[in-house]
């Protein structure tokens, strides 16, 4: 990379730079930055046109496809480290601004040739090119004839210079739909029912997201109705948006599935949690894991998933290979639970009525640290509540074999203690 004429030209590109960025030092004059920030974003510009003007030449001559890649988007993104999302737009760039060549051999003109102008120039962005290589690829764009379709392409490289992306993909949407006055032909045929979910990871903290549509009423209606079933208030004082209760609500439903096996195999075994631990953490009780899916586990987290799930635990040592992998079981044997049960009648917390079914079985003493899985150390809680005594001040202790609730400071200065009324097991006289 650093020999012959590329070598020679890359390093006058960094003098430059560093010229600039000297001009523009802690001690030079607010004009000055403000013209260097101006110089900035021409540079990045050319270096845009730059790549794009490269890329376009390695689809040409087939480089990406005699290296093994079948999308110049996926070679771009391994050879630069970009996300997909940035090579994909480079990539689209180089198809719409950029001379291409037809089957036959014949040099092709630009596909937008207009907005080729005011990319070369600087005036337009990659995401100006984005936006309009995106509306001429619309339904309405696609219904207008050629004409007006070069036509639209002209107004909309022209008003490239005038308004941000955003602005540039509003206004064009006006602009298509006022020129296709007449919009598709009639259809008859109903439409065809979409039934999509996305579930996606977040990149920078643990957990994720679900986006989901159906088309489909009764599929829809089954989801509804189970969510429903769960999203109640627990009680007058449940400060949760009905948005969090039905998202809690899904997946304390999802729990129970996992908990009861009724899943199809994935990869030859029971869908379960996978917790994947470190062994210099796991040496100091299992202060950090991670999941299969969701990502990092608090240290909160991790305690309440430890009470009563039924996960795998997988050990790695110091470069991430695993030492050992642990069996799927329970910490706590389905007798014991059976006990929990009929003494709590389902969540012990003062006023709920979860069933048991929808519990999971808490370690009063935590189990790192040396809290035994005993009847008289376990108390069965909804996952609201389970999750309220691991993240929350409060308080769970048992007293005389049952179990005993302390709030925090600031909802009861005096922390008395709460429990559920005991059942009447005789007739009162």
């Amino acid at each position: 990379m650093d020999a012959g004429p590329v070598g020679t030209a890359r390093e006058r590109l960094q003098q430059a730079i560093a010229q600039l960025t000297d001009a523009a030092g802690p001690i030079a004059e607010p004009d000055d930055l403000i013209a260097a920030l101006i110089a900035y974003e021409e540079a990045r510009r050319f270096l845009d046109r730059a790549v794009v003007d490269a890329t376009a030449d390695l689809q040409r001559r087939g480089v990406f496809a005699e290296r093994g890649y079948r999308s110049p988007t996926g070679a771009l993104s391994d050879l630069l480290g970009w996300e997909r999302f940035e090579a994909r737009r480079r990539v689209i760039a180089a198809e719409n601004v950029c001379e291409q060549i037809g089957l036959d051999g014949v040099p092709l003109p630009a596909r937008l040739p207009a907005t080729a102008t005011v990319f070369a120039s600087g005036e337009a962005g990659l995401r100006h090119v984005e936006v309009i290589a995106r509306l001429l690829d619309s339904g309405p764009a696609r219904r207008l004839d050629p004409k007006t379709w070069a036509g639209a392409e002209v107004q909309l490289a022209a008003n490239a210079a005038i308004y941000t992306p955003s602005e540039l993909h509003t206004w064009g949407t006006q602009l298509l739909e006022l020129l296709d006055q007449d919009g598709p032909e009639p259809d008859d045929t109903p439409p065809a029912q979409l039934n999509e979910l996305r579930l996606s990871r977040f990149r920078t903290r643990p957990g994720g997201k679900l986006a989901g549509r159906y088309d489909d009423a009764a599929l829809f209606d089954a989801i509804a109705a189970v969510v429903d079933a769960g999203a109640a208030p627990r009680d007058a004082d449940d400060q949760r948006s009905s948005a969090q209760r039905q998202a809690e609500a899904l997946a304390e439903v999802c729990v129970q599935v996992l908990s009861r096996g009724r899943l199809p195999e994935t990869g030859g075994r029971r869908p379960q949690l996978t917790v994947t631990v470190r062994l210099e953490d796991l040496e100091r009780r299992a202060s950090s894991a991670s999941l299969e899916f969701g990502g990092q586990l608090t240290p909160q987290t991790l305690r309440q998933l430890a009470c009563d799930a039924a996960v795998i635990p997988v050990v790695l040592d110091g470069t991430g290979v695993p030492l050992d992998v642990g069996r799927t079981s329970r910490t706590v044997p389905d007798g014991l639970r059976r006990a929990v049960t009929v003494r709590d009648r389902g969540c012990a917390f003062p006023g709920c009525d979860r069933p048991p079914s929808w519990c999971d079985i808490h370690h009063v003493r935590e189990w790192q640290h040396g809290g035994p899985t005993a009847l008289h150390n376990l108390v069965m809680l909804c996952s609201v509540h389970h999750r309220l005594i691991h993240h929350s001040h409060w308080e769970v202790r048992m007293l005389d074999g049952l179990p005993e609730f302390l709030p925090p400071s600031w909802i009861d200065r005096s922390r008395t203690p709460r429990r559920k009324p005991p059942p009447l097991l005789q007739p009162v006289e």
